[in-house]
């Protein structure tokens, strides 16, 4: 919001949420109605206004991608600053002015006789538009643009727009809606030329909108991507494109650059930002960067794609939550799943940065209800091991295997890269010190009892024994696994463990594979902490269920403008934070296998970086 919001702020549907796609209902289903009666005797401009929609929608969320991909990994970043949630959720409604111009060209079509049965192709009709946009629509938006930096207007419709100092490509359509009407309006004049003139046609309306698209996806996208040999082989293309490094300087500086997309009038009126061109090489030679701590991820379900950074923003920025609308998309899911299944490596996900570390996430193209197929085993595990090599050729200080990526029955909790590559530099870690460390600290104080329940792991045998050493009674219902830790514990301790068929304690730490069935067994008020990767299935309402292991992450830690899976804002999974704290420790040992680190120690040393416990879900 601006800082002075004025007239015709906000956009008139604002309050109907994502029901305002109704709005656009009643031309869809004319539309279908003419096509159905007239057959092929309809209006292809009117049928085709729709489906444009669609495709630039796609467009949109195609650079979206793309620019998180790039920002992720890519050395030619133009302004390495923070994004954090508060401009995620103030672009959120980028496409408003895709609704906004689907009702334009629908009143266009009614109102304007000479806008129907347009041909498809004109080749003069495109040359006197984009001539047009090149004078006069360029020009008028330079100076609209200068007066909008005015502190009259900029305060109450500018604002909100240079709120977003490092942009990404929606950035550019953030406008309250008086701004777009203006814009609209300019816009309208090389359309409206063509069709007056009658020299419009179909293909020309949707090029023009495709180029306007196009040139402000690219301009915000904050990563350098046009090649300097476009300039030395046409040397006037200065002054008729601009770049994504001229435009950065508009969102830094201000009061300079401020054409659309051709710097010629910033030229002619001196309002060329001088260090343009320096900006412009320095981002496109780029610069190399040392990451000291890589995460190592995986989608889970089919719909988890969409909820990565590199997916739907408004998705990603918060807690992984299936939702019954994005059933809708699922031949989409399954081209992404196949599409994942050839993908030959792994990919970057997202950067972060604490303090001088610099941290990326990669994930492994696999989803979580592969890693149980048996033959998939030996595939996953190769996509882990040249991730592990990779990690280790470019300088990475620290890798964690997050989600399944460290399951014993893949590949020993890591253990197999150890013996495979016994040379390593970089260290693997599992995180199980620190998730046993957050369990510990999440059960509450005076607690007697527990119960430990679901499928035994490396962190619930550590749970258990740590337990135990305190005096804590720890019951287990299954059989097998009780015996096998009461072998490993000493006779001091091991009194403390107890096998039993009551479900009587209030406080039951949960690994993977509970039956939702037990769940119901536990007395009321009951306590759920799970000590697994994947959240616990909700089937209480009268129990407190707690979070996966997880601590808040502290605020110097930048970038964070997405959840991790279910976690909330600003909060990661511990695993996740066992290795920046390995890194930030300069810890030089492994922890996969069978080992473990000292667990208060671990536990300290995170507390003592600022991350700081989380507890309910």
């Amino acid at each position: 919001m601006a800082t002075r919001p004025g007239l015709l702020t906000e956009w008139p549907w604002q309050s109907l949420g994502n029901f305002k796609y109704l709005l656009l209902a009643p031309w869809v289903f004319h539309g279908l109605h003419r096509a159905m009666k007239e057959g092929w005797e309809v209006d292809l401009g009117y049928l085709v206004i729709f489906p444009s929609l669609l495709v630039r929608m796609v467009h949109n969320q195609a650079w979206i991608s793309l620019s998180r991909f790039q920002n992720a990994r890519s050395k030619h970043r133009i302004l390495d600053r923070s994004i954090e949630f508060d401009q995620v959720d103030r672009e959120r409604n980028w496409d408003d002015q895709i609704l906004f111009n689907g009702f334009l060209f629908y009143i266009g079509h009614m109102f304007i006789s000479d806008a129907t049965n347009l041909p498809i192709w004109r080749m003069d009709g495109w040359i006197i538009m984009m001539l047009i946009h090149a004078g006069p629509v360029e020009f008028l938006y330079y100076w609209f643009h200068r007066a909008l930096h005015h502190h009259f207007l900029y305060s109450r419709y500018h604002s909100h727009h240079h709120a977003s100092i490092v942009t990404q490509p929606i950035t550019s359509v953030i406008h309250p809606f008086a701004e777009h009407i203006v814009y609209y309006l300019l816009f309208a004049i090389p359309m409206l030329t063509t069709i007056f003139t009658k020299t419009c046609s179909i293909l020309a309306l949707l090029f023009y909108v495709t180029y306007l698209d196009f040139m402000n996806n690219m301009g915000h996208c904050n990563f350098e991507l046009v090649p300097n040999w476009l300039f030395n082989l046409f040397p006037p293309l200065k002054y008729l494109m601009y770049t994504p490094s001229y435009h950065s300087l508009h969102h830094t500086q201000f009061r300079t650059n401020y054409s659309l997309f051709m710097p010629f009038y910033d030229y002619i009126y001196n309002t060329m930002d001088k260090s343009s061109d320096c900006l412009y090489e320095n981002s496109l030679r780029g610069k190399e960067e040392t990451v000291d701590v890589v995460h190592l991820t995986h989608p889970t379900t089919l719909q988890s794609i969409y909820h990565l950074r590199l997916g739907f923003a408004s998705l990603a920025s918060k807690p992984y939550n299936s939702k019954w609308y994005m059933l809708l998309v699922w031949p989409l899911s399954f081209v992404s799943m196949a599409l994942t299944w050839i993908y030959g490596s792994c990919f970057t996900v997202e950067r972060n940065k604490l303090k001088k570390l610099l941290m990326q996430t990669w994930a492994i193209p696999r989803y979580s209800f592969q890693y149980g197929l048996s033959w998939e085993k030996d595939a996953i595990n190769d996509l882990i091991n040249r991730a592990v090599l990779e990690a280790d050729g470019r300088g990475v200080r620290v890798l964690s295997l997050g989600l399944l990526n460290q399951a014993r029955e893949i590949n020993g909790s890591g253990e197999l890269y150890l013996q495979k590559h016994p040379k390593l530099k970089v260290r693997i870690i599992d995180g199980s010190s620190l998730a046993t460390a957050v369990v510990l600290k999440s059960i509450p104080a005076g607690t007697k009892q527990v119960l430990l329940a679901g499928n035994l792991s490396k962190i619930g045998c550590a749970i258990a024994t740590e337990l135990c050493k305190k005096g804590i009674q720890v019951e287990m219902t299954c059989k097998p696994d009780f015996h096998s830790l009461k072998s490993i514990m000493p006779d001091s301790t091991g009194s403390y463990l107890a096998l039993t068929r009551n479900y009587t304690a209030g406080v039951w730490l949960i690994g993977e594979g509970m039956d939702p069935a037990e769940q119901r067994k536990a007395p009321k008020g009951t306590i759920f902490i799970p000590f697994s990767q994947f959240p616990l299935k909700k089937v209480r309402k009268d129990c407190t269920y707690y979070s996966t292991p997880a601590m808040k992450i502290p605020d110097a830690l930048e970038n964070m403008f997405s959840c991790e899976n279910w976690l909330p804002r600003r909060v990661m999974s511990a695993w996740r934070v066992a290795g920046i704290v390995h890194a930030l420790e300069g810890w030089d040992e492994h922890e996969c296998g069978d080992s473990m680190l000292d667990i208060e120690k671990v536990w300290s040393a995170a507390i003592l970086h600022g991350f700081l416990p989380l507890t309910q879900a």
